[in-house]
């Protein structure tokens, strides 16, 4: 009874993975442009890349970035600042490439620029702090695709978005989560505006990698920043042993972040490479075993397995 169904399966499989490994041919003639180059994903995806063959234009938020990375790549590597936040940079950015690739325009748009701090608990917070993250996180992946959305169209390429798996399951309070839920929505309806223009929309969602962005120490310093900022009611209400318990947290969570930064941008070349490539790319064993599954639970459940070992306020019931 079962061996039909069984086959099917295998077939469908098989299919899958045939489909996955078809690559674009000609790849050394495609332009691709990454936001965020200094370092991480893009820094690593840029190198990757270059590797390949593949002519990069790297956004690099510092010189100091661009700099380096000139120094790790070939000739095929070419950089320019890159400011998200700032449309004025945006359009300086588009200018350039576009008297680089001419008429040809520009296979891959990757919009890896982003940031995670400051994240804590919402009444330490204020709203610039959330807006400082949205700023760059969604609005600067808004602005940039608005922008080069006329080079892609023109290759009939590919724009892929990192989101996260925080765009599908809040894991933490602040901003960060609010703009990766934006960078999912966005990117849905951008891919079903494009089709019709032949341009792909790829989404990635990575779970916890071991990158500056997740660094213990900056988030500590973002923490304490916001604990010493906020008012003595709020501080006496959480409690002293409350904002120490969350420190320790960091500690204890930080060395448990991938530190296989080419799961992430194996995903992302894939989305620039292949003949059909994936909507959405989870990567990370976290993301694909844990908090992926983990969103489609009902809600009482998943709260009950995130908060399990939280630390408790002074003035909890």
């Amino acid at each position: 009874m079962w061996l039909p169904v069984l086959v099917l399966l295998g077939l469908i499989f098989l299919y899958r993975r045939y489909r996955y490994g078809l690559i674009l041919k000609n790849l050394t003639d495609k332009y691709v442009f990454i936001t965020g180059c200094d370092s991480g994903f893009g820094n690593l995806l840029a190198r990757q890349l270059d590797k390949r063959g593949v002519k990069v234009l790297a956004g690099c938020l510092t010189e100091k970035g661009a700099e380096d990375l000139k120094k790790e790549t070939s000739s095929r590597v070419q950089t320019v600042t890159l400011d998200v936040t700032n449309t004025q940079s945006v359009v300086a950015a588009v200018k350039w490439a576009s008297d680089i690739v001419g008429d040809q325009g520009i296979w891959g748009l990757v919009n890896n620029a982003g940031i995670s701090i400051p994240s804590n608990a919402t009444e330490w917070m204020t709203k610039e702090d959330f807006f400082k993250i949205i700023n760059v996180n969604l609005l600067g992946v808004v602005d940039v695709t608005i922008h080069f959305l006329p080079l892609i169209r023109k290759a009939r390429g590919r724009v892929v978005n990192v989101a996260s798996i925080a765009g599908r399951l809040t894991v933490c309070p602040g901003g960060y989560c609010l703009s990766k839920y934006g960078v999912e929505s966005f990117s849905d309806s951008l891919r079903r505006e494009m089709k019709v223009f032949g341009v792909k929309v790829c989404i990635i969602e990575p779970g916890f990698f071991n990158t500056q962005i997740t660094s213990a120490e900056l988030l500590k310093k973002s923490a304490k920043t916001s604990w010493d900022s906020t008012s003595e009611e709020v501080r006496k209400s959480y409690g002293e042993a409350f904002f120490q318990k969350c420190m320790h947290m960091v500690d204890v969570m930080s060395p448990l972040c991938n530190k296989d930064l080419s799961l992430v941008t194996n995903c992302m070349e894939h989305a620039l490479t292949a003949v059909y490539p994936w909507t959405r790319y989870s990567a990370g064993w976290d993301a694909t075993l844990f908090y992926l599954p983990l969103s489609y639970l009902p809600t009482v459940i998943s709260d009950f397995i995130l908060t399990i070992g939280m630390p408790r306020p002074a003035d909890a019931i």
